[in-house]
């Protein structure tokens, strides 16, 4: 049996007018000041009180506000079927990658506590940086082998210890829509901690948000998640095996099409 989501936020997915782009600059615009300073306000609280109780859930609940505070203002609706497939123990997650979307709207819709593989770009922001770090993300360049390694075998640590991640097995985000070659570093992790993939298609996003574009347009979002695939028993050298399968599974679902 299948579950459908579906966030509640106003959506077109039609052809934007010139007046309909202006509009969605300006919610853009609002969405990015509103965020910032609700990072400068919020973060810092969250991290005391993460530190005082010693309790990293505490991080997830504001982010989460956060995430949905800016779906919100830009007018992001989403739809999700499958989520009951989600095991309830650690899993890496896979999905394709349309757009700057895809990670705020999957950390908001696949897991309560979901952590990703991060660029290490982003430990250039303050505030956000150390909560994220302190949540669990884990930093990963991808332009140095030797600490891309050492993150990923971090990360299977965290995994090993019931944590979930994301990952986007393409590296990159899809000019086109249409899959690009998987990288192996995801499918590694998720054999390190021996925990299962679960294939995610994500569809629309590519609309809300054109790659070397700043506007962010309101649009339906649909995310489809697949069977998981067991990792128990494989080894690093499965690893090639391992994406064959997953890619497929993704393909299948982008396949199925939107969340009605």
């Amino acid at each position: 049996m299948t579950d459908t989501t579906t966030g509640t936020i106003h959506a077109s997915n039609t052809r934007a007018t010139p007046l309909e782009t202006a509009v969605a600059l300006l919610r853009s615009i609002v969405a990015y000041v509103v965020v910032s300073l609700y990072v400068l306000v919020v973060a810092p609280i969250a991290i005391l009180l993460a530190l005082l109780f010693r309790a990293r859930s505490v991080l997830f609940v504001p982010g989460r506000i956060g995430v949905t505070l800016a779906l919100a203002i830009v007018g992001i609706r989403w739809r999700v079927a499958g989520r009951d497939r989600v095991p309830s123990d650690g899993v890496v997650f896979c999905s394709n990658h349309q757009s700057n979307v895809d990670p705020p709207l999957l950390f908001l819709t696949l897991h309560r506590r979901l952590q990703m593989l991060y660029k290490v770009e982003f430990d250039r922001i303050p505030i956000l940086s150390h909560a994220i770090r302190m949540a669990r993300f884990v930093a990963i360049d991808r332009t140095d082998r030797r600490q891309a390694a050492r993150a990923i075998e971090r990360a299977a640590g965290f995994v090993r210890q019931g944590e979930s991640f994301l990952i986007f097995a393409e590296g990159t985000r899809s000019r086109t829509g249409e899959l690009l070659p998987f990288k192996k570093g995801g499918f590694v992790l998720a054999i390190l901690g021996q925990a299962p993939i679960v294939p995610v298609a994500i569809t629309g996003a590519r609309d809300a948000m054109r790659k070397g574009s700043a506007i962010i347009r309101p649009v339906t979002v649909s995310v489809r998640i697949g069977r998981p695939v067991d990792t128990r028993g494989m080894t690093v050298a499965d690893r090639d095996r391992l994406v064959v399968e997953v890619r497929a599974r993704i393909e299948a679902l982008l396949g199925e099409g939107p969340v009605n």
